[in-house]
């Protein structure tokens, strides 16, 4: 009796989901899924925070239902390098000042639906970058946390090397396991391995990658030494297309040095970085002529980028899909890949079960013109915007009204 009464209930528990109302469903659109190898004409069912279904054709009833024909539907998109910890506090840079922006305002017009950032907070004051700007986001947010002490605060507190302690560092790290994906060293001026070893050695001891941003150095630190010998597999150097005056460049008279080759083969993760000071043509285009194509597609995000030649995600996804990127390399250098390089394999696909995150995008035609940060432009024909974004189930971006009932 009790073995039928459990069948019964098993029964009426599978026919209760098939028969649950969805919530939002996703129809005709182009779904583009790197992680699952979709690249096809489906509909995405969502019920509350998870994606129910995907499939060519879903006939069920729904609360909500968005016509995507035309439109591309991707996993909602994870900018791997902004810098998000606002505050009003003067002189620190981007670490509780000015420079840094809340995520909310520049992420979900963009299909962006979870950031991570770059170093704003070290060991001393992650806890209040949690408490501040974490606890008032919408955005999912993640960090990499500096190697300095004190965060990204800019000037001498970037170069004092005494505050890199990469046991206090990984014991952070260690503490918030959900929120801190990796370390980060960034801006260091002078010409000495111990930022980078300590960096390094913080990762080993708390599990995660670094990213590195070099900074300007006479002499010059070696890129082949960072990337062939210091930097691990799934380690990060963001800003690849840079070309800053006192750092080597990937791109040398035209050409890919073997070296950055090398160490993209051997698992070490080159990552966009726009910003306002790190992306040029000059560097790009050849490189990714001649095969060294990112594997993140990021911003940089701060006031210092967000009016120039970067903007907002989209635009570097754009500009990357002119300058020779294919639609479903970009798609899956700012979802799946990002998610990968993070260790958040949960986010970045669009799988039944996942937590419902998805953007849609038209590919508009026309004469659009891209902007790298010496001031040079490209044309381009093509420009990704974003329609529609659903983070964990919610509509929080909409802009033409897809989801909306058509006034009378």
């Amino acid at each position: 009796m009790k073995k039928l009464s459990f069948i019964l209930f098993l029964l009426c528990s599978f026919v209760g989901a098939q028969s649950q109302t969805i919530d939002v469903l996703i129809k005709n659109g182009h779904v583009i899924d790197p992680k699952n190898n979709i690249d096809a004409i489906m509909d995405v069912a969502i019920i509350g925070n998870k994606i129910s279904e995907v499939a060519p054709k879903i006939s069920k009833q729904a609360l909500k239902t968005i016509d995507a024909t035309g439109l591309y539907v991707v996993p909602g998109l994870i900018d791997i390098h902004g810098h998000h910890y606002f505050g009003t506090e003067p002189d620190k840079y981007l670490s509780d000042s000015y420079t840094a922006l809340p995520p909310d305002g520049f992420t979900f017009r963009a299909g962006v639906t979870s950031v991570v950032d770059a170093g704003g907070a070290g060991w001393r004051n992650f806890a209040d970058f949690k408490n501040q700007a974490f606890a008032n986001s919408k955005t999912r947010m993640f960090a990499f946390l500096n190697i300095v002490g004190a965060g990204m605060s800019g000037g001498a507190h970037e170069q004092n090397i005494a505050d890199m302690d990469p046991k206090l560092t990984a014991m952070v790290v260690k503490q918030y396991p959900d929120l801190i994906v990796g370390i980060k060293l960034a801006h260091y001026m002078s010409s000495e391995w111990e930022p980078t070893d300590r960096a390094v050695k913080a990762g080993e001891l708390a599990g995660v990658p670094v990213m590195v941003d070099f900074g300007a150095a006479k002499p010059v630190l070696s890129w082949e030494t960072l990337l062939l010998e210091k930097l691990r597999p799934g380690d990060i150097v963001t800003h690849c297309y840079g070309q800053t005056e006192g750092r080597m460049h990937v791109v040398e008279n035209g050409k890919v040095q073997a070296y950055a080759t090398a160490a993209q083969k051997r698992g070490v993760n080159f990552d966009v970085g726009h910003g306002g000071g790190s992306f040029m043509f000059e560097q790009a285009i050849p490189a990714i002529k001649q095969g060294l194509k990112p594997n993140s597609i990021s911003t940089d995000l701060h006031t210092g980028s967000m009016n120039g030649g970067m903007k907002d995600m989209a635009n570097v996804m754009s500009k990357l899909l002119n300058i020779g990127l294919s639609l479903n390399e970009v798609i899956a250098c700012s979802t799946w890949n990002p998610a990968k390089m993070i260790n958040k394999k949960e986010l970045g696909h669009i799988s039944v079960g996942a937590l419902a995150d998805v953007a849609l995008f038209s590919v508009d035609k026309g004469t659009f013109g891209y902007v790298d940060v010496g001031g040079n432009k490209v044309m381009g024909d093509k420009k990704l915007t974003c329609q529609f974004t659903v983070l964990n189930g919610e509509i929080v971006w909409d802009l033409n009204g897809l989801a909306a009932p058509l006034y009378k």
